[in-house]
């Protein structure tokens, strides 16, 4: 046999082959078509198809992460910011993430922009700083609304940044000021107010016994006097009482 003829069907065989065999990874699966008209969805391995008459499309089942680009939003109580963020999506059902769909990457996107700036505008300000799971919990809700078509779910949906206008960071940090002086005076205060009840609750005690009066009396005496390096000479208490009446 004429050896370009060998090497002519060697090479058919080998083309053949190609188109014939097809590995899907573990990650994967594979959407068959047959003459346009979906057949089947192959799992991870070695899959055979009939070369020219089926076709696959294989469909990463993998979380795909995509971010959502900075947008200016306005808040439901007219404040201008610039928000952006993350969304988790992973295809469950490879033949609708094919036929439904062209993009759904591209087209979960449009739809996140839409739903951020919709619920971002039903939201005031404080929420979305102080309440930033709920905001995540009702983006991923609508989502996974529109996306759950197309084969895919919306796992986690988190906003990133908020990028407040400089002239409200200002105020912000006033008022952020001012509210920690308040509540220092506060403490100062409820400090005072405290000290004042246990003297007043002493003197009554130190009233109510004269001999606790005395000592203690006494130990101020001695404590004036290591501090002066001088003595002192006690006088008791009942003279002094007399030298005051007098």
């Amino acid at each position: 046999m004429n050896p370009l003829v060998i090497v002519g069907i060697i090479g058919f065989l080998i083309i053949l082959a190609f188109l014939t065999v097809k590995v899907v990874w573990q990650y994967e699966r594979g959407v068959v078509f047959r003459f346009g008209k979906y057949r089947g969805t192959r799992k991870p391995g070695l899959n055979l198809i009939i070369p020219l008459i089926d076709r696959m499309r294989k469909v990463d089942m993998r979380v795909a992460t995509m971010v959502v680009e900075p947008q200016e939003v306005i808040t439901r109580d007219n404040v201008t910011v610039q928000v952006d963020a993350v969304v988790y999506l992973q295809p469950v059902n490879p033949e609708d993430v094919i036929i439904k769909v062209q993009d759904y990457t591209k087209a979960t996107s449009q739809v996140a922009l839409t739903a951020l700036r919709s619920v971002l505008g039903q939201s005031e300000l404080d929420e979305l700083l102080s309440h930033r799971d709920r905001i995540n919990k009702r983006l991923r809700e609508i989502i996974d609304e529109h996306t759950e078509s197309w084969g895919v779910m919306v796992q986690l949906v988190e906003v990133k940044d908020v990028l407040l206008p400089e002239a409200l960071q200002r105020a912000m940090a006033r008022q952020a000021e001012a509210e920690r002086e308040k509540r220092a005076k506060i403490i100062h205060a409820e400090g005072e107010l405290q000290a004042s009840d246990t003297l007043a609750q002493a003197g009554k005690n130190l009233e109510a016994s004269p001999a606790s009066l005395e000592l203690r009396y006494l130990q101020a005496l001695v404590e004036m006097a290591g501090e002066k390096n001088s003595t002192i000479l006690p006088i008791p208490l009942n003279i002094l009482r007399l030298v005051g009446k007098g």
